[in-house]
């Protein structure tokens, strides 16, 4: 057997300068090949350690032990561990050689770069010597070629002018010679170039170029514009233009000139020829614009054919409504608005056959009686402009102006289909100042309106109260009125242009909702004494109502962009929190909720001071009923027949007249929360102040739901089709004290047996009861008598 040592130990490394890791290195892959050898997971463990002896005794013990025979395995140990120790000879070995090529080979690559670097450092320092002697030499030449490239932009941008300048001359000598020979379409043509060149040199510096290409182009369109303009007009004129009479007498004004088709073709002709001078016209023609405070929407000018048309019109328009002109009245804006109308209504028939054709044949996209529109609405606002200084503060004309003014553009939009887009008379009345007047007049009158509606003799009673199917409401005559002011104020403002002016004119409808609520409840406190009289329902109905109406525009389209608009400001502003932009957006709540809300707190109020009064009543006929000998009534077998306590007639009689009368005096939403919220009292006041409050033998406790279920119930079945289940405590309680003596006692003693358990849950369920808790349950068997006599 081997010595220990000489089986374990590791073989001799050569003597190379290795450093630490790379002896690790041999090591770990000794220990490696001596794993594979022995299959044994726990070598490195071992050797890790540097328990050598113990290993190698531990090793010996397991491949031989204290079995003789397992000697024999010594042989083939000792071969493969001479040959693992060689083979680890040999890698360290090989190890050992190579890392010194290495080394000089890196050593080596670095010398090499090192050298490389140099020559490249040398020439560059050549290089860069050789650049600047280059510069230095080159220098005065480039001063020279740069002198010439200077002259030789200089001349370019001469012969550029002068290219322009003859080209313009060129298009200019062609529009002279198609007029010398009488060819107006080609002289436009050619203008419609020379005008397309003058764009383009909109961006240049060279003013002279400018100024001459500006005058040309002037020039020719002076001559061309003032003899289509001539030619023009004397078509019209064969065609009676413009047609002041109504439409019925223009076809037979239209169909009688000689020789119509040849006119016809000829205003084709001309009208196309004065289109063609468009672009020129906007050149050189600044269209006259209202000042900026009046915040008109950016648009073209009237084609040039239309405003030719137009132009007569305008003459008649200054004529009659500028100056001093008996026509010309500040109090009567309908006179001039109405011209307008009329002129529109007028030619529109002849636009619309005879002009639309047209321009749809040379592509245009115009629409020749919207835009024949959109240049006479332009004296409209002129003439607005500088009325409405003069009327701002003399309410009744500036408010007759403004009733006018409404009644144009909704004529105008509706019947001649004028755009929204485009300029109108509400641009002029959104200016801020007018805007402000505007807003202060409407609050006015409407508080003027809201003061005689309610001094009004007939405020409180409805117009359709002879007409069932129309009164469901019973909407007294002061809020109808009052929400048909609302209705005609949102009608007037509905079509401003922009969404602040009509949030605006929101704040107002909601304060004149507020105010007419401040109102009504004032009327109210007067009548808080009287709380089931004629007035004091007839303002609960009108509350109702005013919020019922309410309710239903916030679901309008209308105001769900104004909700919208108000949104976007309140998010700018940062005027409400998050919460509440978040249920703006999401449409949880309206633009009207504010109003709704406190209009219904005002009718749950008025509600519970109308179930109060009516309770008392029926608590004082009650009296009676109360003090009755439940205890000794009759059994219902000792009864021919049921009847209804004496006692509880009055309690009836009291109950039966107010629902009565309050059907008639309340709308049918109102009287259905009335009654329901008078049965919620009036079924815990039965059950607590009569039932809880006595003892009940077998005929009381008959007697009692006879009263109950044949009689007050009843009461009810006209406004729903099973009232007891309003009146829960009392109908459970009459169940409990009707039970048959064995339910009873069965009852009692499944509740005493289980107590806040299922069983008594279901117990309970099977006899009827639901809402009444078991401890009530068994309180009201306890004011039972008639338990058998048991000897306890």
């Amino acid at each position: 057997m081997l010595p220990a040592s000489e089986i374990g130990e590791a073989p001799a490394t050569p003597c190379c300068s290795e450093n630490g890791d790379q002896r690790k290195d041999v090591k770990d892959k000794s220990e490696i090949n001596i794993t594979a050898l022995t299959g044994n997971e726990q070598v490195c463990e071992g050797t890790d350690n540097g328990d050598l002896p113990s290993y190698v005794s531990a090793f010996i013990e397991k491949e031989v032990g204290n079995d003789l025979k397992s000697l024999k395995k010594l042989d083939k140990l000792i071969e493969q561990m001479t040959e693992s120790k060689m083979q680890l000879e040999e890698q360290v070995l090989t190890v050992s050689s190579e890392i010194p090529k290495r080394i000089q080979s890196a050593l080596k690559n670095a010398d090499e770069s090192k050298q490389f670097l140099t020559q490249f450092l040398e020439q560059e320092t050549h290089l860069f010597s050789s650049i600047n002697s280059h510069l230095l030499t080159a220098q005065p030449w480039m001063e020279d070629l740069g002198v010439m490239i200077n002259q030789i932009e200089e001349i370019e941008r001469h012969l550029a002018y002068l290219k322009w300048i003859s080209q313009i001359e060129e298009l200019s000598d062609n529009i002279q010679q198609y007029l010398m020979t009488n060819n107006v379409p080609e002289a436009a043509s050619t203008l419609v170039s020379m005008a397309e060149l003058d764009i383009k040199l909109q961006e240049s510096s060279c003013t002279h170029l400018l100024g001459f290409m500006r005058a040309t182009v002037k020039f020719w369109h002076k001559i061309l514009k003032d003899k289509l303009t001539s030619d023009f007009e004397e078509i019209l004129a064969q065609l009676h233009w413009p047609f002041i009479a109504p439409p019925q007498s223009q076809t037979v004004g239209i169909s009688r000139p000689a020789g119509a088709p040849e006119i016809y073709s000829n205003l084709e002709t001309l009208f196309c020829q004065l289109l063609k001078l468009q672009t020129s016209d906007e050149l050189l023609t600044e269209p006259k614009q209202l000042p900026e405070k009046y915040s008109l929407p950016a648009s073209p000018s009237v084609i040039l054919p239309i405003q030719i048309m137009l132009t007569p019109l305008q003459k008649r328009f200054r004529y009659h409504f500028r100056g001093n002109r008996q026509t010309n009245v500040i109090s009567k804006p309908e006179w001039y608005l109405a011209q307008v109308l009329m002129w529109i209504g007028n030619h529109t028939e002849f636009l619309d056959e005879k002009i639309q054709p047209i321009l749809d044949k040379v592509g245009s996209s115009v629409n020749a009686r919207l835009e024949f529109s959109r240049g006479l609405m332009m004296l409209v606002l002129e003439k607005l402009a500088a009325d409405i200084p003069c009327l701002l503060y003399d309410d009744s004309l500036f408010c007759h102006l403004v009733d006018e003014v409404l009644l144009f553009e909704r004529e105008l939009h509706s019947v001649h289909g004028y755009p929204g887009t485009f300029a109108n008379c509400m641009h002029i009345l959104s200016e801020e100042t007018c805007f402000q007047r505007w807003l202060t007049v409407e609050r006015k009158f409407a508080l003027q309106k809201m003061d005689s509606m309610l001094s009004s003799e007939a405020a409180w009673i409805s117009q359709y109260k002879d007409i069932t199917d129309v009164d469901e409401m019973k909407v007294p005559d002061c809020a109808e009125t009052f929400m048909t002011l609302l209705l005609v104020i949102t009608d007037r403002y509905k079509n401003l242009p922009t969404a602040s002016r009509k949030l605006q004119f929101l704040e107002l409808q909601k304060d004149l909702v507020d105010d007419f609520r401040i109102r009504l409840t004032q009327v109210m406190k007067e009548e808080t004494r009287a709380s089931l009289g004629f007035r004091y329902c007839a303002i609960l109905n009108a509350v109702n109502y005013i919020s019922t109406v309410l309710a239903d525009w916030a679901d309008n389209v209308f105001f769900l962009q104004l909700q919208q608009a108000a949104l976007e400001v309140f998010a700018e502003n940062n005027t409400l929190s998050k919460l509440q932009l978040g249920q703006l957006a999401s449409m949880e709540s309206s633009v009207f909720d504010d109003m709704i809300n406190l209009l219904e707190r005002l009718k749950h109020d008025m509600l519970t001071r109308q179930v109060d009064h009516v309770f008392r009543e029926v608590k004082d006929a009650a009296k009676l009923y109360k003090k009755e000998r439940w205890l000794s009534l009759p059994s219902q077998s000792e009864q021919a027949v049921m009847s209804l306590s004496s006692s509880a007639c009055p309690l009836l009689l009291t109950l039966r007249d107010r629902l009565l009368q309050l059907e008639q005096q309340l709308c049918f939403s109102l009287f259905k929360i009335f009654w329901q919220m008078l049965v919620e009292k009036l079924d815990i006041y039965i059950y607590q102040e009569i039932i809880l409050a006595n003892h009940f033998n077998e005929g009381g406790a008959a007697q009692l739901h006879f009263d109950m279920t044949r009689n007050l119930f009843p009461l009810f079945s006209h406004y729903c089709k099973r009232p007891e289940n309003y009146f829960k405590h009392v109908k459970e309680a009459c169940i409990i004290l009707n039970l048959n003596v064995g339910s009873a006692l069965l009852l009692r003693d499944v509740l005493q047996s289980t107590s806040g358990q299922p069983p008594a849950a279901a117990a309970l369920n099977e006899v009827g009861i639901y809402k009444l808790a078991q401890q009530d349950v068994e309180i009201l068997l306890n004011l039972r008598t008639n338990w058998p006599n048991t000897g306890k």
